[in-house]
This record gives structure tokens, sequence and C-alpha cells, in this order.
């Protein structure tokens, strides 16, 4: 089983949520505004009012088998709007409860 953390604009959520229901991807904690800004390239998402964009982040588990055709798909969907900025990192869950 695998964690997957994504960051991502606002404007992403609720494509975001289509993906996971689509994988059968069912549990998920999001936290709704949160702050940053990309490591690479990317407006800074503070909620300001220089810099007025919010970002959300999510985090979910989910089987090792599920996990490519997960960070596939919100690769595309981050390609198709390179501008809003979405990113998903993975770790190993050792143990539930």
């Amino acid at each position: 089983m695998k964690a997957v953390f994504i960051s991502y604009d606002q404007a992403h959520h609720e494509a975001i949520i289509e993906i996971l229901d689509r994988l059968s991807c069912r549990g998920f904690t999001a936290f709704g505004n949160v702050q940053g800004r990309g490591s690479v390239k990317g407006e800074p998402h503070y909620g300001t009012h220089a810099w007025p964009a919010l970002a959300s982040a999510l985090i979910t588990f989910v089987e090792d088998s599920r996990v490519d055709n997960l960070l596939s798909r919100l690769h595309a969907l981050d390609e198709s709007k390179p501008l809003l900025g979405l990113r998903a990192f993975t770790w190993n869950v050792e143990n539930t409860i």
C-alpha cells in the first residue's frame, strides 16, 4: 500500500476527486486552503492581495497496483493546465489500523 500526497491549485479539486472515483480510490483526506509555491515554476499560492490564488492538498492510501495509473492520470491533468500546478508524491505504508 502507498500513501499518495497531492498538492494542487484549487481549480483542480473536482477533477482530482473524479480521477479518484474512476479508479475506485475511495478514502482520502483533503486539506482545504493551503499555501505554497512550486519548486520549478509557477506563481505562488499565498491567498494574499499580491498572490491571490490558494492551493489545496489531499492524501489518499491506495493499493500498489493502482498507484501508476493514478499518477499517470494526475500527470495528464497537470500537463493539460500547466499554469495551475499539481504535484504528487508517494510513500510506502508499513502499517495501518
